[in-house]
């Protein structure tokens, strides 16, 4: 069995969503989780606050934020054991992520030593 890391990509936006609808999104996201955990195949995961981020660029320049210049921002990631890349994926299409419009979630096989 390997590991994949799915990692979420949420479009940048100008609406914020209210507490409520935050509360109701991390409550799916622990639920489909949960799901993925009750077959034992969940390995770990973090999600990555907007805040206090920066981007180092080639020529060393430092800029504010996890936006830069692309239109979606990184907003997390879990690593799952899976079969192959097609069970991988069937987890990812379970999402809560991908509720929101534009937003997806990338599949990578981890490379191990």
């Amino acid at each position: 069995m390997d590991e994949f890391v799915l990692i979420f990509r949420h479009m940048d936006g100008k609406e914020v969503a209210s507490p409520e609808q935050i509360q109701q999104w991390m409550q799916m996201t622990m639920d489909w989780i949960g799901s993925i955990a009750a077959q034992n195949k969940f390995v770990a995961g973090v999600g990555l606050p907007f805040d206090d981020a920066k981007v180092v660029h080639s020529n060393q320049m430092v800029t504010n934020g996890a936006f830069g210049d692309i239109k979606e921002t990184i907003g997390g990631y879990i690593i799952v054991r899976a079969e192959s890349v097609d069970e991988a994926v069937e987890f990812a299409k379970g999402s809560p992520v991908l509720l929101g419009e534009g937003n997806t979630v990338e599949v990578r096989k981890v490379a191990h030593k």
